[in-house]
């Protein structure tokens, strides 16, 4: 049986949303609106937190959320709206271990997409791919590219049970195509 992209990140949605700590936020995550929207239809809707358009301070809750102990699973629909959220991701987030001299590793499991040119393409600020900058500015929070759908489960599996945070990247054409 071939893998399916998509139905992968469901079933990533769908186990880490049975965990007692998890939450998850973004944008259209409560309510549909984007294909990310989508893929957490087996997420208790309890655990959904609908946020509007605040990507910094979303990265900023995601971050509080994580040092009271929970582990949010923060969505940023497009790789190039989590630029928004840079200045909390690499100066906070990323750099809490290292200013707390060891003592907080939030968990924080950073959902973005790389989106789909196709059917339509929807220009160059909703479809970049940033992996490489990123990758080279974090220090402490991991990057995963997901690019086949053997990698997704096994990827949203450990970054939920190690330590410290991840930022995993999906494709939104692969919902589709993959």
């Amino acid at each position: 049986m071939k893998l399916q992209y998509k139905s992968e990140i469901i079933k990533s949605m769908t186990w880490l949303g049975q965990k007692p700590d998890t939450i998850f936020l973004g944008q259209a995550i409560g309510y549909p609106g984007h294909a990310m929207s989508g893929t957490v239809e087996g997420v208790p809707t309890k655990k959904l937190y609908e946020l509007p358009v605040i990507e910094e301070l979303q990265m900023g809750i995601s971050t509080g959320l994580a040092l009271s102990g929970f582990v949010p699973i923060t969505c940023y629909p497009r790789f190039d709206f989590l630029i928004l959220a840079m200045n909390q991701l690499v100066n906070h987030l990323d750099k809490m271990q290292t200013m707390s001299k060891g003592e907080k590793r939030p968990k924080v499991i950073i959902r973005t997409s790389i989106g789909s040119k196709t059917p339509l393409d929807a220009g160059p600020q909703h479809t970049q791919n940033h992996t490489e900058a990123f990758k080279r500015m974090l220090t402490e929070v991991e990057v995963v590219l997901l690019e086949e759908p053997e990698q997704i489960f096994p990827a949203f599996e450990k970054a939920y049970s190690k330590k410290g945070s991840t930022l995993l990247i999906e494709y939104g054409e692969y919902y589709s195509t993959k």
